[in-house]
């Protein structure tokens, strides 16, 4: 039947509509004859001409009505219930047609014939329509894999209807937890409570999950997860609400379970003062543009209304991408907004200040740093020049240009580092507290948060891939956590906490409960329907892995260095009072990291990151790609050791 069907399917509509014009004219003729056999009881009538001049007129009479109500219009494949009422409405118009031609023209038809028609014509009519798409229906159903949907509300009603006309699922069931749809039958399929999932998978081969709930709360779909999770299937969902609203994601495009899922927690609503107060009409500059934080920042910005949106930095694919990203976003939108597309390091002041004056910055995001603890630990050097130096310069570039209000990005790894990355980004607090104390024409603020999903280097996307590749997972340490946010919530945390902004103040976001990374491994391993390998289940699917902690990687992050915590108007914000240096101290010991960095001694450098008030506490030796093989003797150490000098921090002020 598919083999015969495929062919028909797949002619051009025009082709199509004439085929059913001359079918429909065959089934007119035979509903009518077999009325009137029926009626009469004999073949007599076929002979007669008022039998052949009644279908003279009844013929292009229902076939203009049915073009009036779109039978040739509609696609047999997917009729529905205005497909029905279609059919009902022009084979009864067409039985009308019989008695008026008949009065008219005396044709002598009698009075039971329309009656009888009508019957016939609903059976063949309407029934070759619908034994088509049953046909091909069924076709279908022998090559998909069977679901089920949890979700019995509008979105599970729409996904039924697509992906029954779609290639890649047949639903067998719905599976919601309100009572009051139990057992009830919605697009022909039944709702089951979700405790018998087990036995639609042993009854009717039900093979995974679909979660229809886009408009339910993060919290709500994270305790489903946990319902689903021990009953092995795999689990997926639809897009949410927003992505549909927008175009770009339709209802059937079915997608692995966001680790928002899993994790996230329900969004406060953004406060539209805040979110307006250093944005609306003025002119917003952010470093970093073209990174996981730095992008975001971007996007939410241009729906405020700035003035001008400049975007700096220094990968070029970077700025690229995200300057057509959102010349897009404005143009689908209709935003007003002049985007510009700044190319630079924040390690060259000049290169800053002359931006920052000639485009008249008013607010400035400073996301652009490195961030990857390994990576940076590894090249130690270029680390602190871009992370402590770079703000060092944006900062003053800030204060030449007299930029209103200056936010840096900083991160929870500042706190009590073993590492060089976090602990650059506390000496970057530093510089901006030392700042904020020293002068007053920029309000200075630092916005404190931990791990973000979906960040480049995100455990994420790696576990994801290693279970489609059979595994093993690869986990640091059994007992490693994390803090974890969404890019979207901290970006828009950090817009509202600039605007709260008083003057070197230390702003901590709330993360919630920090997250063991091997139980996120393990949910996602059950929620791909596939078991963990471990001890105790030998016969498992998918290992987990343990490779030993990185060069200065901590077990457990923190957001707060003391006790002194306060709240701000926001639930999610907080505030701390925290140490720091003034600035005639800071800028003399600034003065010796930039030498220390500048002859790469990386003892010197060591001991001068613990001499500051970060608490750095590292936890193994050195190693610095250059500085370990130099320490091993290598050839490359017999060349010059000493590098073209930059420009001091005192020199770059002049």
């Amino acid at each position: 039947m598919r083999d015969l069907l495929q062919p028909l399917f797949r002619l051009p509509r025009r082709k199509k509509r004439i085929i059913q014009l001359v079918v429909d004219c065959l089934l007119i003729t035979l509903s009518f004859l077999l009325a009137m056999l029926l009626r009469l009881e004999n073949w007599a009538p076929l002979g007669e001409p008022r039998t052949w001049a009644a279908l003279l007129i009844m013929i292009p009479l229902s076939l203009a009505i049915y073009v009036r109500l779109g039978f040739y219009r509609a696609v047999i494949r997917y009729l529905g219930p205005k497909a029905i009422r279609a059919v009902f409405i022009g084979v009864t118009v067409s039985a009308l047609s019989l008695p008026l031609a008949s009065y008219l023209f005396a044709l002598g038809i009698p009075r039971s014939v329309p009656f009888i028609y009508a019957m016939l014509a609903l059976l063949t009519i309407g029934g070759i329509r619908f034994g088509l798409r049953a046909a091909y229906l069924r076709s279908q159903i022998r090559h998909k894999p069977r679901v089920v949907i949890y979700g019995a509300g509008s979105a599970g009603r729409q996904l039924s209807v697509s992906l029954s006309h779609g290639q890649e699922y047949l639903p067998i069931a719905f599976v919601d937890d309100a009572v009051a749809l139990q057992n009830t039958y919605i697009e022909g399929l039944k709702v089951y409570p979700p405790r018998q999932l087990g036995y639609l998978a042993d009854t009717y081969g039900a093979e995974r999950v679909l979660l229809a709930m886009p408009s339910t709360g993060r919290g709500r779909r994270r305790e489903i997860l946990a319902e689903l999770e021990p009953q092995g299937f795999p689990v997926q969902t639809i897009p949410g609400v927003a992505d549909m609203v927008t175009g770009r994601a339709r209802i059937s495009e079915v997608r692995d379970v966001a680790l928002e899922d899993l994790l996230g927690r329900d969004p406060v609503p953004a406060n539209p003062t805040l979110m307006d107060a250093n944005i609306r009409g003025k002119v917003v500059m952010v470093t970093g543009a073209g990174g996981s934080i730095g992008s975001e920042l971007c996007r939410q910005i241009l729906r405020h209304g700035p003035k001008q949106l400049l975007l700096f930095e220094l990968s070029e694919f970077g700025l690229y991408s995200i300057e057509q990203e959102l010349q897009r976003i404005a143009e689908a939108e209709g935003l007003d907004v002049c985007i510009k597309a700044l190319m630079g390091s924040v390690q060259h002041r000049q290169r800053l200040a002359t931006v920052m004056r000639t485009f008249g910055v008013n607010t400035l995001y400073h996301a652009a740093a490195y961030k990857h603890v390994p990576m940076v630990e590894h090249n130690v050097v270029e680390g602190i020049r871009n992370n402590v130096f770079g703000t060092l310069a944006t900062a003053q570039a800030a204060i030449a240009a007299k930029v209103d209000t200056f936010v840096l990005i900083s991160t929870d790894k500042a706190v009590r580092p073993t590492n060089v990355m976090g602990t650059s980004k506390r000496l970057a607090e530093l510089v901006c507290q030392a700042l904020a104390s020293h002068q007053s024409d920029t309000r200075f603020c630092m916005v404190r948060f931990g791990n973000v999903l979906g960040s480049s280097g995100s455990v994420v996307p790696l576990f994801r891939t290693q279970i489609q590749a059979g595994g093993p997972i690869t986990v640091t340490h059994p007992e490693i956590t994390r803090y974890f946010m969404t890019i979207p919530e901290a970006a828009q945390l950090v817009i509202q906490a600039g605007a709260m902004a008083r003057g070197g103040d230390v702003f901590v976001l709330d993360m919630g409960e920090p997250v063991k990374i091997a139980e996120l491994a393990r949910q996602m391993v059950r929620l791909s329907g596939l078991k963990v390998c471990d001890e105790r289940h030998p016969d498992g699917d998918i290992a987990i892995a343990y490779s030993g902690l990185r060069p200065g990687e901590k077990l457990y992050e923190e957001l707060l260095i003391g006790d002194e915590v306060s709240p701000t108007s926001h639930p999610r914000i907080m505030t701390a009072r925290e140490v720091y240096w003034e600035w005639a101290r800071l800028e003399a010991y600034l003065d010796r990291l930039f030498d220390a960095c500048r002859g790469f001694e990386h003892s010197a450098i060591r001991d001068l990151l613990g001499e500051a008030p970060t608490a750095y506490r590292p936890q193994g030796e050195i190693v610095d790609l250059v500085w370990s093989e130099m320490r091993r003797g290598s050839p490359g150490e017999r060349l010059s050791t000493s590098p073209v000098t930059p420009l001091r921090p005192k020199l770059a002020r002049q």
